[in-house]
């Protein structure tokens, strides 16, 4: 077999000349001799396939000179050949000869110059010459571009090798559209099982895995690792290369006895391709010395390490990258022996490398920092530390400003968590060094970037879309709303005629298309959300000191996992367990920073949930939970307060499910001595930059009528769990097989108390509460909704309550899984609509468009500009609590909609008194009152008419507390405060 494709080589290599039979017997040997090598290259016999290109090289200068494109042709090829091997001198002699010959005999624009120049840009990527390449790829890529068209398969192996360069510098962004260009058109030309595919699909797998998305890396490796085995043989190199890359991500994931077998297998093939001393041995050898200092193993994992720096620095050098990360999991393994001494020198080392090969702003330099300054605290220098800690938290900063700004939402929130472990080792170094100033200011700065990081950058893109760019970015934004109306209709539909599999691949596809058009718009608004970045590092903390107000706090509660500062030596990482802990941290409008370690998360949890269900139910018996929780979580506060009194506060885990307001001191709640307002993380407190709507604009949509709506009806009908029980106000609401979306009069009453305060409040009420209305309605200065609120993991609410309860399927069958998107299992019921609202155009056949509206579909609302959107329905503050992120629900959508503050509630409220707490919360906020101030004295003049929470206290402010600009004291009428002042 071997004989034909060498004849058929050859005769390939003597048409592509052009010189028909060769009359010289030499060049027909030579020609030969060049197939036979081409044909054991593909194999994966390198140095076998070296022996006969030299004798075509030979034979070729011999008989054509040493000029001649065919002479060319040998020398790129024998340079491929030893670059490969790791003989990089020799191959750069060869191919920079190659190249010039076939410049001067071709052209410079020809497509053989081209090849050269992509080996020349591979040759130095090796040797981590990267700006020395960039120039050879580009010239490359654009030379085939010009002569082959920009889908031709020459063009993707361009784009290939500048991708990889870009991904090497750390250059994500860059280098994965090229990825995806030079997949689709392999794939497009040569199918999915082509070999020229596994090159596509590992590099792309390499860029998630780098940027610590495991579930995307883990099954283009697994793809490309069967693409190779099928099509080019289990022991070629490049099936061991990626069994070595599918190794790393099993390895991330702590799935060490997944990772092992496929490493030993990875290096078995490269020695025996290359032999023992190859560059791509002593990667290997590496990842399998980190491998087993992870499991606890240092003993097994230092002889491989020193092995593979051996082989590295015979191969590239002392300075070269390979050997920098070698270095560095060296200098790991000694300091989990504690060999401090050892370990040190070994870091400097490896970070002097890699800052000199790939620049000071590199991933690996950040990892580099990291380590050394965990040794810095095992050896008891803290102060040492702090400043490394510092650079590398400044560099993954620098990394989300720039690689992340074209992220989609999920893509951005997965990045976040790959950053989270180093994140939460400054709080863990606070926590040991409390009275280090300048560890309380870098952990305070890092919680203020990062807290709420995901929401402000999906507001940043929603605002660039309806602020700054153009009618084509705004179409794709139409296009990305209208998918999430298909995605939610089918998520709570449910699969109806389709088989599961199916409905699952269905949901698939919509939210890969929302993703993508989430991207595409990211990209596009990228520059103008870079021109508002946040303050850096070192100011982050005074910017947000200065926008406190005078006896204010700011106070950033910090829920993290518990890790050691230093590893634990022997033990390994797949099965250390961190606790939860919660921290505080307090900052002052002097820029003073103090810190107080809250304890183990477990038992804050389960007293703010206590609490919470407590005052849900209408428990008589809430106040010793209420001051369980005070104990835990504010008194420890209270030393570092001062005269403070406006306390804003940014929780995080599960006390963002709870109102401090409501918190007892033994003596009396805290709405009795502290103003409260809550924000997503402190930087929400600097000035945004946006225009104001109309002053005088305010939109209510209340007591939408479910009687028309075939929607309503069909909920009826699917026999779920709804509202058992309307207001008090009326007769039931009917029931069949269950119960239906009662009428509730008490938000009539509400809207009509919100006209008689701003006559020029424009009312949607009954059949006109629609959700088209909403969805297409200009931002208004304030957006009032009062109505039926659903959180879908909730059990059914009590009489008198604004609810839906917990329920499956919204339809004939059961649906017996909630959407996994917490934004689709939270939202709203409004009318249906009979007919559909000038200029809307949703395009869902469903007969639930019209009638629920999720917090994903709320999202996409234009409120920049709007300053209050009050949810006066129940559960609209409940969510999944991601850590650090916030609460994922309604709360979010209308913060990423463009909202300043945003009201809601924290349990299932009643119709009768949350009337009243509105009616009286507009009062104040007419009065002057701040949007915050407001509300709690709203909350202390009901709390005499309801003395129970579960009345006056289910309410917290998100966002700016500021009184709303333009509308104080238009009513002419005293604040609620006054009057409670007297009646007290």
């Amino acid at each position: 077999m071997r004989w034909m494709t060498v004849a058929l080589l050859c005769c390939c290599a003597g048409a592509a000349a052009g010189e028909g039979t060769p009359s010289d017997a030499r060049l027909q040997e030579a020609r030969t001799a060049y197939a036979e090598a081409k044909a054991l290259q593909a194999a994966g016999q390198y140095a076998e396939a070296a022996v006969p290109a030299a004798r075509a090289l030979a034979l070729r200068e011999a008989s054509l000179g040493g000029l001649h494109s065919e002479t060319a042709d040998s020398l790129n090829l024998l340079g491929e050949l030893h670059q490969v091997q790791g003989d990089f001198a020799r191959a750069e002699s060869l191919l920079r000869r190659g190249l010039a010959v076939r410049e001067a005999s071709l052209g410079k624009n020809h497509l053989s110059v081209a090849q050269s120049l992509n080996a020349l840009a591979t040759l130095y990527k090796a040797q981590g010459f990267y700006a020395r390449a960039e120039p050879f790829c580009e010239r490359g890529l654009a030379i085939r571009e010009a002569a082959l068209g920009k889908k031709h398969p020459e063009v993707a192996q361009s784009l290939n090798t500048l991708a990889n360069l870009l991904r090497v510098q750390g250059l994500y962004g860059r280098a994965e559209p090229l990825y995806l260009r030079a997949l689709e058109i392999r794939e497009e030309a040569f199918g999915g099982n082509h070999s020229t595919m596994v090159g596509s699909l590992n590099n792309l797998a390499s860029l998630y895995y780098e940027q610590g998305m495991y579930g995307r890396a883990a099954p283009l490796y697994e793809r490309a690792l069967a693409v190779a085995e099928a099509s080019l043989g289990k022991n070629h190199p490049t099936t061991g290369n990626v069994l070595n890359n599918l190794a790393n991500v099993y390895r991330a994931q702590g799935l060490y006895s997944r990772a092992e077998p496929l490493y030993a297998r990875a290096l078995a093939i490269t020695e025996e391709a290359f032999g023992e001393k190859h560059l791509g041995v002593a990667k290997m050898l590496s990842n399998l010395a980190s491998l087993f200092l992870e499991q606890g193993l240092p003993g097994r994992a230092e002889p491989l390490c020193e092995r593979a720096i051996a082989i590295a620095e015979a191969a590239v050098g002392k300075n070269h990258p390979e050997v920098g990360a070698s270095l560095n999991i060296l200098a790991n393994i000694y300091r989990a022996q504690g060999e401090y001494g050892r370990a040190e020198p070994l870091f400097e080392r490896a970070l002097a490398i890699q800052q000199g090969t790939l620049g000071k702003s590199h991933p690996e330099v950040a990892v580099s920092l990291n380590d050394l300054a965990v040794l810095k605290l095992a050896q008891g220098q803290a102060d040492a530390a702090v400043p490394l800690f510092a650079r590398a938290f400044a560099i993954s900063e620098l990394r989300l400003r720039h690689e992340a700004l074209d992220f989609s939402e999920a893509r951005l929130a997965s990045f976040l968590q790959h950053l989270r472990t180093h994140e939460e080792r400054l709080y863990a170094l606070v926590r040991a060094y409390p009275g280090n100033a300048r560890v309380r200011e870098l952990a305070l700065g890092a919680a203020l970037l990062l807290k709420g990081r995901s929401v402000e950058e999906t507001a940043g893109i929603s605002h660039a879309v309806y602020r700054s760019l153009g009618l084509e970015e705004q179409g794709t934004f139409s296009r990305l709303r209208g998918l999430r109306n298909q995605l939610a209709s089918l998520s709570l539909q449910g699969p109806g005629s389709l088989s599961p599999k199916a409905y699952q691949h269905r949901l698939q596809e919509l939210t890969g298309q929302g993703n993508a058009l989430e991207t595409e718009l990211a990209k596009r608004s990228a520059p103008l959300r870079a021109l508002a970045a946040l303050p850096p590092l070192s100011r982050i903390a005074g910017r947000v000191a200065a926008a406190l107000p005078q006896e204010g706090a700011l106070i950033e509660f910090i829920a993290y996992e518990d890790r050691p500062l230093v590893p634990e030596a022997g033990m390994p990482m797949s099965s250390r367990s961190y606790p939860l802990r919660y921290l505080a941290l307090v900052l002052l409008p002097d820029a003073t920073v103090r810190f107080c370690d809250l304890g183990p998360a477990g038992p804050i949890d389960t007293a703010a949930s206590r609490l919470r269900d407590a005052l849900a139910n209408r428990d008589a018996a809430f106040q010793p939970l209420a001051q369980a929780l005070y104990q835990l979580v504010f008194q420890p506060l209270l030393p570092l307060l001062g005269k403070a009194h406006r306390l804003i506060l940014s929780p995080d885990g599960q006390l963002g499910m709870v109102p401090f307001a409501v918190l007892h001191d033994g003596d009396r709640f805290l709405v009795d001595t502290f103003d409260f307002s809550s924000v997503t993380s402190g930087k929400d407190l600097l000035p945004r930059s946006q225009k104001t709507a109309p002053a005088g604009s305010i939109a209510v949509l209340a007591d939408p009528d479910f009687r028309a709506s075939p929607a309503a009806q069909a909920f009826t009908l699917a026999g779920v769990s709804a509202l058992p029980e309307r207001s008090g106000r009326g007769d039931r609401a009917s029931s069949v097989r269950g119960a239906a979306l009662g009428p509730l009069p008490g938000t009539r009453q509400e809207a009509e108390a919100i006209q008689r305060l701003l006559p020029q409040a424009r009312l949607f009420l009954g059949p006109e509460a629609t959700k088209e209305r909403l969805l297409h309605l200009a931002a208004p200065g304030i957006l009032h909704l009062a109505t039926h609120g659903f959180f879908l993991e909730d059990v059914s609410g009590p009489s008198q309550s604004r609810a839906v309860g917990h329920f499956g399927a919204l339809a004939e069958d059961v649906f017996t899984e909630s959407p996994s998107d917490p934004l689709l299992r939270s939202g709203l019921f409004l009318a249906g609509a009979s007919e559909p609202v000038e200029g809307a155009s949703s395009g869902i056949p469903s007969r639930w468009d019209g009638t629920m509206v999720t917090a994903l579909e709320l999202a996409g609302l234009n409120l920049w500009g709007t300053q209050l959107v009050v949810l006066s329905a129940c559960d609209t503050g409940r969510g999944d609590v991601k850590l650090g992120q916030g609460v994922y629900g309604l709360r979010r959508a209308f913060i990423v909609a463009g909202a300043e503050t945003v009201v809601m509630s924290l349990w299932k409220v009643n119709d009768d008194s949350t009337q009243q707490l509105m009616e009286a919360y507009y009062r104040n906020l007419l009065a002057g009152q701040g949007r915050a101030a407001a509300m709690r004295e709203a909350m202390r003049w009901l709390r005499a008419i309801h003395p129970h929470p579960y009345h006056w206290a289910p309410f917290i402010v998100l966002g700016q507390d500021a009184p709303l600009r333009g509308w104080g004291g238009r009513s002419g009428e005293p604040s609620l405060t006054s009057q409670s002042a007297r009646r007290r």
